[in-house]
């Protein structure tokens, strides 16, 4: 008789773990903004990563729409830190963009999009950390975190995702990211590889990690702004010459000797005038993902016609502006059932969450991390939009030749629709370089087609 009790007290521990776990799930049919019903699989919700201090991070998840029983699962962090997993489903590669041409001050209007990597992808989309997007806690010491407690929230919370969603533990894994969350995938990948050896339960089934416009935290990142903005024409051969004679072994970000800082000084003046994360695009007050704060506060109280008050330039009417009009409505929040309380207004990218994050960062480099990933035989794509000058193309190469792999396929073009869309190196160690031809921070934001293409090419291990 005891051994039947324990029996029943543990399946009954269990499904109400398994009850309050489906509880958390909201799945969304029809969404403010769109016509008729999605013709996708969303689901929202919740992940708690600490009971007793009330942290939980949300997500939005959407299935694949080919075979999501086999298809590969990612985990997308968008970087900041401090941007939401909004702006992958909604900006980026997700099923929805914003139409921004069409905006009459009344709800935004969400429309497909084509080129949506969840063609062929199942992909979770999360608000990290804390304090970003709709993820909350009750306690304020959460709301102040640095790398390593920030990748291990990520990473209890895909362990939780995965007891609530069994089906998916057999799929191919991959970790994706972009800026800091480029970064922050890659940490979160080696975590994953270092607990599966170990036996950790349960496995995850990881594959790689793919990462675009990614910092490492290296002086290249910063460094790299001056060759690459001579390369685009924005500053003269003589100041690229002055800033490469007076700087030999600076941190550009922040130089030491007189001369240095002064030619430096002149360098970041040119790119104050120009938006550094794409630089064909017009320099807004909303420009993403940071300078937002002015229109923010014009938003404040959602009024219909903020747009003749705050922007005169319809150029800067974008889809960010429209991310953080849609997000603040009441009725979104209704449909995403969002906890009542937990967070005010509604941010984008939230600039709070990036300074505090930034000033305590505790791992210095993420190099030691693909070195290890990628020598254990893990896949690794990692993408650069070549108009990006915040991250630039140029510096995220010169860390990959630090790495000494040896190169199987040369600098070479590769094509979508028949069109350069882009350039790319194969490394050995299974590492892909791939730059998309116009692309800004964000590629799959400017560049959707080209960018599906690059995905669809890699996750099925082509060759771009």
């Amino acid at each position: 008789m005891k051994f039947f009790f324990f029996v029943f007290f543990f399946v009954l521990l269990f499904l109400q773990q398994w009850l309050h776990c489906l509880s958390a799930v909201n799945y969304v049919t029809h969404l403010p903004g769109f016509q008729g019903e999605l013709p996708f699989h969303l689901e929202t919700g919740y992940v708690s990563i600490d009971d007793d201090s009330g942290a939980e991070l949300f997500y939005y998840f959407v299935r694949s729409d080919s075979k999501p029983e086999e298809d590969p699962l990612i985990l997308w962090l968008s970087g900041g830190p401090g941007c939401s997993g909004f702006v992958g489903l909604a900006l980026e590669m997700g099923p929805l963009h914003f139409k921004v041409d069409t905006f009459d001050g009344n709800i935004p209007t969400l429309v497909v999009n084509p080129y949506s990597w969840t063609k062929i992808a199942n992909m979770i989309f999360l608000d990290w950390p804390v304090g970003t997007g709709f993820s909350y806690s009750m306690t304020d010491k959460d709301y102040i975190t640095e790398d390593i407690q920030a990748k291990e929230n990520i990473l209890k919370f895909l362990r939780k995702w995965f007891l609530r969603h069994p089906n998916f533990m057999l799929n191919p894994f991959y970790m994706g990211g972009d800026s800091y969350g480029g970064k922050m995938a890659t940490l979160v990948s080696h975590d994953i590889v270092e607990e599966n050896e170990q036996g950790q339960k349960p496995l995850i089934n990881i594959k790689g990690y793919l990462i675009g416009n990614t910092i490492t935290g290296e002086k290249i990142d910063i460094n790299s702004q001056v060759p690459h903005a001579y390369g685009l024409g924005i500053i003269s051969e003589e100041l690229y010459e002055l800033i490469q004679k007076n700087c030999v072994g600076e941190d550009y970000d922040q130089p030491q000797g007189a001369v240095c800082k002064t030619h430096l000084q002149a360098f970041n003046a040119f790119l104050s005038k120009i938006n550094v994360f794409g630089i064909l695009e017009p320099l807004c007050s909303n420009g993403f993902p940071g300078g937002m704060l002015r229109l923010h506060r014009s938003l404040e109280e959602n009024s219909p016609d903020f747009v003749s008050q705050s922007s005169p330039d319809n150029n800067c009417i974008t889809s960010d502006l429209l991310a953080n009009y849609w997000a603040n409505n009441q009725l979104v929040r209704n449909v995403l059932q969002i906890k009542e309380g937990t967070v005010g207004r509604w941010y984008g990218c939230n600039l709070n969450v990036s300074i505090y994050n930034y000033s305590r960062l505790s791992i210095p480099s993420s190099l030691p991390y693909h070195r290890s990933l990628t020598t254990r035989g893990y896949r690794a794509l990692v993408y650069s939009g070549d108009h990006d000058l915040q991250v630039s193309f140029v510096g995220t190469l010169e860390w990959i030749k630090s790495l000494r792999y040896i190169v199987l396929d040369p600098w070479r073009s590769w094509h979508a629709v028949g069109q350069v869309a882009g350039y790319t190196i194969l490394f050995g160690n299974n590492l892909t370089f791939a730059t998309v031809k116009g692309g800004n921070h964000l590629a799959p934001a400017n560049r959707p087609l080209q960018s599906f293409v690059m995905f669809e090419r890699w996750i099925s291990q082509q060759i771009l």
